[in-house]
């Protein structure tokens, strides 16, 4: 905002010069027009135009003691003056519908900008004073009124007229101005455009590179304040959006081989193959034929408005760098009958026009007789051999030559229509409903700057075409881009080719709308090129910013164990419910894998089939000693005993079956008591047939006080005694801390483990422990008996049950607390049946032989004829 100002200060000495000047001249007006390039048509109702028909220009030296020199333009552009064609062209439109504004006929004043601030501001002065020589704050009264100003093309320059023309409340409408600067009605007043806002392309453009999966861009933009303005709202709208910018280089307004040399070897460098170049086209052209010149290929360039449809920059010599070109246009409308006014143009219509002068000059290739011969052209000089005009040439190869621009010209056709719209609301206001002071209504022929401007702020209309027109609290018309495409052509030229739009009017999410197969890129192939720091995370994986790099370089990383991601470039990874566990790619929760000992598997099967075959085999043995127990082999050693032990045996091999299936409350709360209790009973009827054993032995030794515990409460009383103690430790345990089935989900990972929670550890060891110690007993008294005379003497059988149990047992806790999950319900259970199994062999079954077999051993002559003499003595128990 300083540069403008600045400007205007710099500008005022030379001005106020002219003001001294003139007013020391005679007064009255001056024909204005006479030696500058401009261009005047009277009426009622004059429309000022600022256009830069002559593309350069030669700054004069200022001397602030004296009078400025004039600005002297060069390189006539055919393509910039068919604007003021348009402009002609429109107000005869206009005129001729005698309907639209009855009994009032618009003019209008044309001055050539050359692109030069000074000659903008000068040209604006002289249309608001209508003198030759401009004098500020005077109007010469003998031309029209003037009504509003279309211009200028630049932002830069129209920042400044802007500023000029709101201190007078007159309307201008520019038609190529896009800073953001200009929606600002506090500074500008007064200013309207009929080309969206450099806010609206870089909306645009940002949703287009997200659009297609850009991640990683590079900008380019020149210094003045389109480029400055527009490029840094580009670049926030990139970042919101997550679109990082590996660089940001600026064009120099007057060209550097050094500055672009320097752009070039960024480009060179950059792994970003997609650049944004915000910038007016005489700027872009010195680099792209240097990135040319070098070779430099393979990147999709996005223009802007002001260079997307360029006819300077889409030449055969840049077609191999720019084709593939994505270019945000204004949008594109067929004038109908400019083509007619066109055509039927003569320069005898405005004979001292040099304006149109340089126009036929520059189509024709020819030069106007006369002793000051104009050497300049269109995009060159003329050749060698020179032809004179005539002024009869014919123009029908007007639309080959593309003098025509329909983008740029149709935002001057709706200027110029918007200024006379807001004339006619004001004609047609009715006296006494008027919208200012009492109700009054301006006169249309003596108006002032103000009261058009009221009506400017209302324009809404429909052209000729069918486009509504209208203008936001910001002075900005309705937002629609043409999203166009550089195809190049096998002759090598390039053609632009409507691929999408961009329009605000329609519903949010909606705006964006482009056909990816319509485009043509640069590597000739459908495929969306690439352009990324870094690839995409799959799903699996989050993403690690690289250290000091943009966002949008990182490194992916698998997510840890237990947590997914399944999104593509996952910032975090999350983890999976507690029933839950990532598949294989981490990129979703699946159920976990149920373990218990079941009876559907191998393991399980086999456990519960060897619990059932010795069950059986032990009721079959009950039964058997039941049938013989009248037999002395089943005599022998106390029948009861056997009889119980025998029955514990069989709830023992059937309690391993609570160990099976999936662990209820129920099973949980009974199949450690249980285990614990039925054990030390089998063990306490093994350890009262072994205490039988010894007192009978050692009772039959004279005097022994031993003969008077060979009743039957001694048996009873070691049986209830050991089994009582058992009984008071598990029902504490139940009492105090009761198993129960729980879910372990950390034992293993990804696998829930349906088991039961001891809930005491301390319990269950102080279960196993004295069940231990009795079976430690057991083994000792009947190890110390084994070798006790007598073929009935069930010592050793004892000793080897014993043994054999003390073996599993002992394998048993090595075993159980190095195992998890079902294997360690496994182990119990087969220790139990192992255990159990021994007991029932090593004691039953040569008794069953025996019994089965050997009838002719059961007999207690038989066994008394193998007992010793002092065994002798002894009656069968």
């Amino acid at each position: 905002m300083a540069l403008p100002a600045l400007v205007l200060l710099l500008l005022l000495p030379p001005l106020l010069s002219l003001l001294s000047r003139a007013s020391t001249a005679t007064g009255g007006c001056t024909l204005p027009g006479q030696g500058e390039l401009s261009n005047r048509q009277d009426g009622d109702i004059m429309i000022g135009g600022l256009l830069p028909v002559h593309l350069n220009w030669r700054e004069p030296k200022i001397n602030f003691m004296e009078s400025p020199e004039p600005i002297l333009c060069q390189t006539f552009s055919l393509r910039t003056f068919s604007l003021a064609m348009v402009l002609m062209f429109t107000i005869e439109d206009i005129n001729q519908d005698k309907t639209f504004l009855p009994n009032v006929t618009l003019g209008f004043q044309l001055y050539d900008s050359c692109v030069s601030l000074m000659r903008a501001l000068w040209g604006t002065v002289w249309m608001l004073t209508g003198k030759d020589r401009p004098v500020l704050n005077y109007q010469c009264q003998s031309q029209g009124l003037l009504a509003a100003v279309v211009g200028e093309s630049r932002s830069t320059t129209s920042i400044s007229v802007a500023r000029l023309l709101g201190l007078y409340r007159y309307p201008q409408i520019s038609y190529l101005s896009s800073s953001p600067l200009l929606s600002d009605k506090f500074q500008f007043p007064s200013f309207f455009r009929t080309i969206p806002s450099d806010v609206i392309q870089a909306l645009g453009q940002a949703q287009l590179v997200t659009h297609l999966g850009w991640t990683w861009v590079g900008v380019l933009s020149t210094e003045d304040d389109y480029g400055t303005l527009g490029s840094q709202i580009l670049k926030e709208e990139l970042q919101k959006r997550g679109v990082c910018v590996a660089f940001h280089e600026t064009f120099p307004l007057v060209p550097s081989s050094v500055i672009i040399d320097r752009i070039v070897e960024v480009v060179r460098r950059s792994s970003a193959n997609v650049i944004l170049v915000f910038s007016s086209d005489p700027f872009v052209i010195p680099v792209m034929q240097e990135l040319s010149r070098q070779n430099i290929s393979g990147k999709v360039w996005i223009a802007s408005e002001s260079w997307a449809t360029s006819s300077g920059i889409s030449t055969k010599e840049l077609s191999n760098l720019l084709r593939g070109t994505i270019g945000f246009a204004v949008t594109e409308g067929k004038i109908r009958g400019i083509e007619g006014f066109i055509y039927n143009f003569k320069p005898s219509s405005a004979p001292n026009d040099t304006l149109v002068k340089e126009s036929w000059e520059a189509i024709f290739e020819c030069q106007w007789p006369g002793p000051k011969t104009n050497l300049t052209t269109a995009e060159g000089k003329l050749g060698e051999t020179t032809r004179f005009c005539t002024g009869d040439e014919i123009l029908d190869k007007l639309s080959e030559s593309e003098v025509i621009s329909l983008r740029s010209t149709y935002n001057v056709y709706n200027a110029v229509y918007s200024v006379a719209h807001a004339l006619r609301d004001m004609l047609s206001c009715v006296p006494g409903e008027g919208p200012f002071t009492n109700r009054t209504c301006a006169n249309i022929r003596h108006h002032k700057p103000w009261q058009l401007l009221h009506y400017m702020k209302k324009v809404r209309f429909r052209n000729k075409i069918g486009e509504e027109m209208y203008f936001d609290t910001g002075g900005n018309p309705p937002a629609v881009y043409d999203i166009i495409n550089w195809q190049q052509q096998p002759d090598g030229a390039i053609q632009y080719k409507k691929v999408g739009s961009f329009d605000l009017r329609v519903s949010k999410g909606q705006e964006l709308f482009i056909n990816i197969s319509a485009i043509q890129w640069h590597t000739h192939r459908t495929l969306v090129p690439q352009s990324m720091c870094s690839e995409n995370c799959p799903s699996g994986y989050r993403k690690v910013a690289q250290k000091g790099k943009p966002g949008c370089c990182f490194d992916c990383l698998p997510c840890t164990e237990g947590e997914i991601s399944n999104t593509t470039d996952s910032v975090n990874c999350w983890p999976c419910p507690s029933d839950q566990w990532p598949n294989e790619r981490r990129s979703e929760c699946v159920l976990k894998t149920i373990e218990f000992l079941s009876y559907q598997e191998p393991l399980g099967a086999t456990l519960a089939t060897a619990a059932s075959f010795f069950s059986i085999t032990t009721a079959a043995i009950l039964c058997i000693f039941i049938k013989y127990r009248d037999t002395p082999i089943a005599k022998a050693n106390n029948r009861e005993l056997s009889f119980l032990l025998l029955g514990v045996l069989l709830m023992s091999f059937l309690c391993s079956l609570l160990f099976i299936g999936v662990p209820r409350p129920m099973t949980c709360l009974l199949r450690q008591p249980a285990f614990g209790v039925i054990f030390v009973l089998c063990v306490s009827c093994v350890l009262a047939k072994t205490i039988i054993v010894v007192i009978a032995f050692n009772a039959t030794k004279p005097n022994s006080n031993l003969r008077g515990w060979l009743g039957p409460q001694v048996p009873i009383v070691t049986v209830f005694a050991s089994t009582l103690l058992q009984v008071l430790i598990c029902a504490t345990w139940l009492l105090l801390c009761p198993p129960f089935p729980e879910k372990n989900i950390k034992l293993k990972t990804g696998i829930i483990i349906l088991q039961c929670n001891k809930c005491s550890v301390v319990a269950f060891w102080c279960m196993l422990g004295y069940m231990g110690l009795l079976v430690c007993v057991c083994f000792l008294l009947a190890f110390l008996a084994r070798k006790l005379p007598d073929s009935f003497n069930e010592a050793k059988w004892i000793t080897f049950s014993m043994l054999v149990f003390l073996s599993v047992w002992l394998s048993f806790i090595p075993g159980y607390l190095s195992t998890q999950g079902k294997y360690m319900v496994a182990v119990e259970v087969f220790g139990i049946i192992s255990s159990s199994a021994g007991i029932l062999v090593c004691i039953f079954f040569p008794k069953c032989y025996i019994m089965l077999l050997r009838p002719d051993m059961n007999t207690r002559e038989h066994l008394l004829g193998k007992a010793s003499g002092k065994s002798k003595k002894i009656k069968a128990i």
